[in-house]
């Protein structure tokens, strides 16, 4: 099944009103128009043209919960209805936006899927647990995405507080090691991403 992973809004703002776009306003500075005033902000036509000669750079996040000791106790997968009309399991993810920082990346990406209230435990530096290469070619590589070829760091994010989906997210359920790493649910997953799951377990010593 293709990944089908939202591209949001360059207009959205915060909880506070203020744009979540790095570079609003820079567009008249550099010579360039938009509603956003982000110079690298792409319309649907360039943003498929970029996608048949540039790989994209994207960011993904296991949401868990742990217990005292800091081991995984619950692993959360979203229930995402696609813009096709696909309804399937997956995890947080989404496209790095130029001038912002991977860290700021995977914090918005977090805060559209779960919600503002889900309080993600970023460190300053976050450090992947693994790369994954999605291609839209079946079988070069455990993951597929039909629309791209896309570069994705993948992370491990303890959140702490209530989580409401957002956006395309319809829920998130909450599932034991086990339960997340099953043929099952495997099935149920998208574009391979089962597999970043059962890495994500194993890289905290979760997978038995």
């Amino acid at each position: 099944m293709a990944v089908r992973t939202p591209d949001p809004d360059p207009n959205e703002q915060g909880d506070e009103g203020a744009s979540r776009d790095p570079l609003r306003g820079l567009g008249s500075s550099m010579g360039r128009p938009g509603s956003a005033g982000n110079p690298a902000w792409l319309s649907d036509v360039e943003l498929a043209e970029a996608r048949r000669r540039l790989p994209m750079l994207y960011v993904e996040a296991v949401p868990v919960r742990l217990d005292g000791m800091g081991a995984v106790t619950e692993v959360g997968i979203l229930l995402r209805a696609t813009p096709m009309g696909e309804i399937s399991r997956t995890i947080v993810s989404g496209r790095v936006r130029y001038g912002e920082t991977v860290r700021d990346a995977l914090f918005r990406h977090l805060e559209n899927d779960l919600g503002p209230m889900a309080f993600p435990l970023l460190p300053p530096q976050p450090a992947p647990f693994t790369v994954a290469e999605y291609f839209p070619i079946p079988g070069v590589s455990a993951f597929h995405d039909d629309r791209q070829h896309a570069v994705s760091l993948a992370f491990v994010v303890p959140v702490t507080g209530t989580c409401e989906p957002r956006q395309d997210a319809l829920e998130v359920t909450w599932m034991s090691p086990e339960e997340a790493s099953s043929d099952a649910l495997a099935a149920e997953m998208e574009g391979g991403r089962s597999t970043l799951v059962r890495q994500a377990l194993a890289s905290v010593g979760a997978l038995r």
